[in-house]
């Protein structure tokens, strides 16, 4: 088997890989995120220092954005307005290209853990798919007709607007650019900003928790009826609390009202709704997966 380099690029910390698949790691790496220059030089030498030893094929990069997917576009492999500061337009493409003299994959980090679960994990032979992550922020990637989604740059579900009941909710929302868009009513940091406490700090039955399954439901019901995916597949820190994902199922199932007579969503939603089999590591194995496609395989 050849062996890959894999970049999990965000805005908190890197993770770099080496290996071949998810249950084949041969080396990794874990650092905070800098500046530019010292984080990608960092990686650069971890895959100079294994390549001397074992060649790499390629390596696949899955970074925070925004970014440019586009391979045609003058700026492609860069994340451009990230208000990350001294991160907006970083080449990380370049960069390894130049360092590196390899072929580099490149996509969003969802988009990649899309990838990851496609072939190895939760959506093995599916064509039309959803994968969510939520967590600091609400970030959406998948498939449709067995492609990755791409468009304009590359899509941005956890900005969609969602209803917003101000008198049960009076919380406006922490979305810098929204307020109350999906992610700024429903990722991580609203949590802690609407109720005062860390997200995983809260109880079973405290009434965070049936509010928030109800947010979910809305986008969730949004993305059923625009892209009809074959399963959605949902990851990030707010969805280890397991008491959260049946009143978000049962909660998608009313709102969809039986319109949808589809079984896997009136009969086996437990099924349809899932978490990533590759569970944290769908983001790394993406990675993997985007460098495979670079080298051709």
């Amino acid at each position: 088997m050849p062996l890959w380099g894999a970049v999990e690029a965000g805005g908190t910390k890197f993770v770099c890989a080496v290996g071949s698949g998810p249950d084949d790691w041969r080396e990794e790496i874990r650092y905070s995120t800098t500046t530019p220059g010292e984080t990608l030089a960092r990686a650069a030498e971890f895959f100079r220092a294994h390549h001397r030893r074992t060649p790499l094929a390629a390596v696949g990069v899955a970074a925070f954005g925004p970014v440019d997917p586009d391979p045609r576009s003058a700026t492609f492999g860069y994340i451009t307005t990230t208000p990350k500061p001294g991160w907006a337009h970083t080449d990380i493409v370049g960069f390894f290209r130049g360092a590196l003299d390899l072929p580099v994959g490149f996509d969003t980090d969802v988009n990649a853990a899309a990838l990851g679960e496609h072939r190895w994990g939760a959506a093995r032979g599916l064509e039309t798919f959803v994968y969510l992550t939520v967590g600091t922020g609400i970030g959406g990637g998948g498939m449709t007709g067995g492609r990755l989604l791409h468009g304009l740059i590359h899509p941005e579900m956890g900005h969609m607007r969602i209803p917003h009941d101000r008198s049960a909710d009076p919380y406006p929302g922490c979305c810098p650019f929204h307020g109350d868009c999906w992610e700024g009513l429903a990722a991580g940091p609203a949590l802690e900003g609407r109720w005062g406490a860390r997200a995983e700090t809260l109880p079973a039955e405290h009434p965070a928790w049936a509010l928030e399954a109800r947010y979910l439901a809305l986008g969730l019901a949004n993305l059923v009826c625009t892209l009809s995916p074959q399963r959605i597949i949902m990851g990030g820190g707010v969805m280890q609390q397991a008491h959260l994902w049946a009143p978000m199922r049962r909660d998608l199932q009313q709102l969809l009202n039986g319109y949808l007579q589809a079984p896997e969503i009136l009969a086996r939603i437990a099924e349809y709704v899932v978490p990533p089999e590759l569970g944290p590591r769908a983001g790394i194995a993406g990675a993997l997966a985007l460098a495979a496609a670079a080298a051709g395989d």
